[in-house]
């Protein structure tokens, strides 16, 4: 379009973490500039006629609490597109919420994706920020951002190892010389650890409990890696038996068996990643070890658990949540450096 360049002048261009829990949205002037869980609430009526009512951090306040004509939706599914329609509103309403609701600005928009999408995904994903006004979308692997992100020498002849673990997905990525010697992406993480800790309550006590309730349990006393220190936790439910609501109290060992399926996933993962490694940069692994980021490093006792099962050095970046954000931010920010390393 003739206006692009005029209206690109206007634009703040912006990196984007589209997660399955939670989108992030950095940008260069400003840096992290929303952070908000990926989700839409909507009133229900034919396919036209639907109603958004909130989008982010209000939509996740009625999730379990909504009449039946109201559905929270959450438009990602293990770390891709799973409702295009619900990811294109709530795309818009934050890329509007940070241009101030300006909808003539039309940003470049650098958007981080696993690894093992599929070409269609990627193409659903480039589609959707087009759609919701940018006006040149660029893609990055989720572990290469984490990599940039993480100030790792990802452009040196030596071996970077990065696992990312998210809400839909965990990625373990091998990077030298600003390319991925292997990488593998399995969609076990966050949710998948939620939906274990419910059914286990569920199986066990007969208490029924929402995944935002079990969400909290997890962060608030979940583990990795059996430690002499017991915490417990007072939950509330409703019992299957009975129909009535009532409070129950467990520990973090009893956590720890009811994600113990999905932590050993995530650590097999390593593994196999670790096999496929070259024996010149097994050398280098040795001495620079393993990366975690994502929202699954905050796990705790995470790093233990893998220290012990590689014998490999394990570093939790600096901030795990926004390591990969900032890292396709660097990349948006230097396109002539990074172009190379876009997913097509």
């Amino acid at each position: 379009m003739l206006l692009d360049p005029l209206i690109g002048s206007f634009s703040n261009d912006l990196a984007i973490d589209l997660g399955t829990a939670n989108t992030l949205i950095y940008t260069r002037s400003a840096g992290i500039v929303l952070n908000e869980p990926s989700m839409v609430a909507v009133r229900k009526g034919d396919q036209r006629a639907s109603k958004v009512l909130a989008v982010g951090k209000e939509a996740k306040e009625m999730l379990g609490r909504t009449p039946s004509d109201i559905a929270v939706i959450r438009p990602m599914a293990d770390g891709v597109i799973a409702d295009y329609d619900s990811t294109e509103i709530m795309l818009k309403y934050f890329i509007r919420k940070v241009h101030k609701r300006r909808s003539f600005i039309r940003p470049r928009i650098m958007i981080s994706v696993p690894s093992g999408v599929t070409p269609v995904e990627k193409r659903a994903v480039r589609e959707c920020a087009e759609s919701a006004g940018a006006r040149e979308v660029f893609l990055i692997g989720e572990p290469m951002a984490a990599a940039i992100g993480a100030d790792l020498p990802i452009t040196e002849p030596t071996s970077n190892v990065v696992v990312d673990i998210g809400a839909g997905t965990t990625e373990v990525a091998v990077i030298s010389m600003a390319g991925t010697v292997y990488s593998r992406s399995v969609r076990v993480g966050g949710d998948k650890m939620d939906e274990g800790i419910l059914q286990y309550l569920k199986r066990k006590y007969n208490l029924l409990i929402g995944l935002k309730t079990a969400e909290f349990i997890k962060i608030t006393i979940g583990k990795a890696h059996q430690t002499e220190e017991t915490e417990t936790l007072e939950v509330k439910g409703r019992d299957l038996v009975t129909g009535i609501p009532k409070t129950l109290t467990i520990d973090s060992e009893e956590v720890r068996k009811a994600i113990s399926e999905q932590v050993g996933t995530i650590v097999q993962t390593v593994r196999i990643a670790l096999e496929q490694i070259p024996p010149e940069l097994s050398a280098d692994v040795v001495d620079n070890g393993i990366f975690l980021t994502g929202g699954g490093a905050l796990l705790r006792e995470l790093d233990v658990l893998l220290r012990g099962e590689t014998r490999l050095p394990i570093t939790i970046t600096a901030d795990p949540l926004i390591t990969v954000v900032l890292g396709a931010g660097k990349a948006l920010s230097n396109l002539s450096l990074f172009r190379e390393i876009m997913a097509e």
